[in-house]
């Protein structure tokens, strides 16, 4: 992430508030480290500007732009959906803890990164019943305790009762993992099983 030199207050307050308008994920953490000041003054900042905690902006975004999903239950999907446009594109974040990594690392472990994507890509689609059926995935980095994976899944095909779906996953902007799914309504699945 880039750096910004430290600004005075009211210049500061002025960046905080765009960057927050392209970047409503961003924590406290990451603010602080971009203004170069302490988290205090970022959690200041943000109160004098009325712009609230990560929690409020998260649910703030997804009031605004969530449809209903239908493939699966809202439960069921891994991170916190913020975004969803039925056969269109989906956004969703999940805060890795630690019981999400490897004791001994502190590195996530690959399927809760996978486990995102994948129900992101079956979230996306506009059907009662959607499975993969198809999965190329390529981990990019590895990601650590603390970081916040920001996974936007887009339909790039259609065809029949079948699509194309890709998501890429970011920390900060910075591309950590990839995948290309194939999701097909139940109806179709079956008899593409019976072909094989």
């Amino acid at each position: 992430m880039f750096g910004i030199a430290r600004l005075p207050k009211k210049d500061r307050q002025s960046r905080l508030v765009q960057y927050l308008a392209d970047n409503p994920f961003a924590t406290d953490e990451d603010l602080a480290e971009l203004f170069h000041v302490s988290i205090q003054t970022i959690r200041l900042d943000r109160l004098e500007l009325g712009i609230p905690e990560l929690r409020e902006r998260i649910k703030t975004v997804a009031e605004k732009s969530l449809d209903p999903v239908k493939s699966l239950g809202i439960d069921e999907i891994i991170g916190e959906m913020v975004d969803l446009q039925l056969d269109s594109q989906a956004i969703s974040v999940l805060e890795i803890k630690e019981e999400h990594v490897f004791s001994k690392t502190q590195i996530a472990r690959g399927h809760y990164i996978f486990a995102q994507a994948n129900s992101l890509a079956v979230a996306v689609i506009n059907a009662d019943v959607a499975l993969t059926a198809t999965a190329r995935i390529r981990f990019v980095r590895p990601v650590r305790t603390g970081e916040k994976l920001v996974a936007k899944a887009v339909v790039r095909s259609r065809n029949g009762d079948e699509c194309k779906v890709r998501v890429e996953t970011k920390v900060q902007g910075e591309l950590v993992f990839t995948a290309t799914f194939r999701v097909v309504e139940m109806s179709s699945y079956h008899n593409s099983m019976d072909d094989e």
